[in-house]
């Protein structure tokens, strides 16, 4: 399902918080948004993403959340597919304060340049890092003040530290099942 509005109408930041959706949505300026549910591919690499982080937590220094609630801004409340903190971070209901990195998972009904929008909004949050994994193009960006860049490396690291995630992998991954 592609993101649209979920309702006509504006509703306010507290008729969000307290409505209970079958999928979270995001909350724009009044705007409750519809996410993508995620076909097989979407799902799957959030899935690998999610397994590869949280295994490598105590070597990597950090965790990963599905689905985490984070404000960006007073009136902007996104769900980023995969959330992840450094271990020690405030452990808050909703994420306040910026993450080490978000990674979005590309759906074929998203325009890139949707994502590349969220990515300049996680970006102005203060969130170091942000990746957008595309298992339909089989390739990877990292979000920049310049807009998302195509990751020719062969991998997506986080300076400093010992994390790095080689999409290739991830894809042949999905390719077994």
């Amino acid at each position: 399902m592609a993101t649209q509005p979920a309702f006509e109408k504006p509703v306010s930041v507290e008729e969000y918080l307290s409505t209970v959706y079958e999928h979270d949505c995001e909350y724009v300026d009044g705007v409750i948004e519809e996410r993508d549910l995620g076909e097989f591919e979407h799902a799957y690499v959030q899935g690998i993403l999610i397994t590869l982080f949280n295994n490598h937590r105590g070597d990597w220094g950090v965790y990963a959340l599905p689905e985490q609630r984070v404000q960006t801004q007073k009136t902007h409340f996104r769900v980023p597919d995969v959330t992840i903190l450094r271990n020690g971070s405030p452990r808050e209901q909703i994420i306040t304060h910026p993450p080490l990195l978000v990674i979005e998972v590309q759906s074929p009904e998203i325009p890139l340049r949707k994502t590349e929008v969220k990515s300049a909004e996680y970006l102005a949050f203060g969130i170091e890092h942000v990746w957008v994994v595309d298992p339909y193009a089989r390739v990877a960006y990292r979000g920049t003040p310049e807009g998302l860049q195509l990751v020719r490396s062969g991998e997506l690291t986080i300076p400093g530290t010992p994390i790095r995630i080689v999409p290739e992998e991830i894809f042949a991954e999905l390719d077994k099942v």
